[in-house]
């Protein structure tokens, strides 16, 4: 077949959960499922389908018709390529769900009754990590501020969970989204352009790291601040420079949990004084993975399961 030869992947033999990305080999969820799998008695297993980033239509075309057509293909993660995927195979799928279709972007490929279905986890998956430790009524009861460093799909996620997701009136009242691309602002306002009008989104363009202490320094006490700019896991740095000061009583939230984590480092230098409560990306991890096994392999209550996935993927945390 060849597909299979250009993709480097077989049929499956087995229930298989691929995971496309651009280093698979490397990341803990290889390591991490196997276990998983153990835990809640799935027969399945998991391959990596790498492609660099910006690959071409043909490519990520290839992948999604190999899993749409091959039986035992069940389903895939999509990190770093879920826009370009998105645009390249939309019409592969048979059902997109609001927000793949909200989003431009699949973040999850599964099947259902004969179906491809493409998905976008984030706005779920980061909601479910944001109320790990964003203590309930915080908003209503100290009415802070929401600082989005990064207007990828992270941050678009989590503005999502906020003005769609939550019920009631603890949500933030004003939420700030930086970036170095205007023509990225541009486009994430677009996006947001009906988010819940009681929240008033800024859009700022920060070029320098400088920009982004100027924003951090004007934010009320008990705010949210969050590294959604991939600086610390795809390339080294931090969005804010050594002289920035974090808000009082504040959350600061770094949404990677290994690499170089500058802005985590920048903000444990404050912790004390500021009495900052930090939070990395590894809650946001296990949420992301599980929400998109629940999905390929139709698992109604993973939500009560995540305690003990957590625990059981603890063993190979880096």
């Amino acid at each position: 077949m060849e597909d299979e030869k250009m993709l480097n992947v077989e049929a499956a033999k087995k229930p298989t959960i691929y995971f496309i990305g651009v280093t698979t080999e490397h990341s803990s969820i290889m390591k991490v499922f196997p276990k998983w799998a153990e835990v809640m008695n799935l027969d399945a297993q998991i391959k990596g389908i790498d492609f660099k980033p910006h690959s071409s239509a043909e490519e990520y075309r290839e992948a999604v018709t190999f899993i749409k057509e091959d039986p035992l293909s069940l389903g895939a993660l999509v990190t770093t390529h879920k826009i370009d995927l998105y645009n390249a195979c939309k019409d592969l799928f048979e059902y997109l769900d609001p927000f793949a279709q909200k989003l431009g972007e699949i973040s999850c490929i599964s099947k259902k009754d004969g179906k491809l279905c493409g998905h976008a986890k984030d706005p779920i998956s980061s909601g479910l990590a944001l109320e790990h430790f964003v203590p309930d009524q915080f908003w209503k009861k100290y009415d802070g501020d929401v600082f989005l460093m990064g207007a990828g799909g992270a941050a678009l996620a989590m503005s999502l969970y906020f003005g769609k997701e939550k019920i009631g009136d603890d949500i933030p009242k004003k939420i700030i989204i930086s970036n170095r691309s205007e023509q990225r602002l541009k486009s994430a306002e677009k996006i947001l352009s009906d988010l819940n009008p009681a929240i008033r989104l800024e859009y700022k363009h920060t070029p320098d790291p400088k920009d982004n202490d100027a924003i951090l320094a004007s934010l009320k006490p008990h705010s949210l601040i969050v590294n959604a700019t991939g600086l610390g896991k795809d390339a080294p740095g931090s969005p804010l420079t050594d002289a920035c000061v974090f808000p009082k009583d504040s959350l600061v939230w770094e949404i990677n949990y290994r690499g170089n984590l500058l802005f985590m480092e920048q903000a444990e230098k404050q912790a004390a004084a500021s009495n900052l409560t930090i939070e990395d990306g590894w809650i946001y991890f296990i949420h992301g993975w599980t929400q998109v096994v629940a999905e390929v392999f139709h698992i109604d209550d993973i939500k009560s399961k995540v305690p003990m996935l957590s625990e059981a993927a603890k063993s190979v945390r880096k």
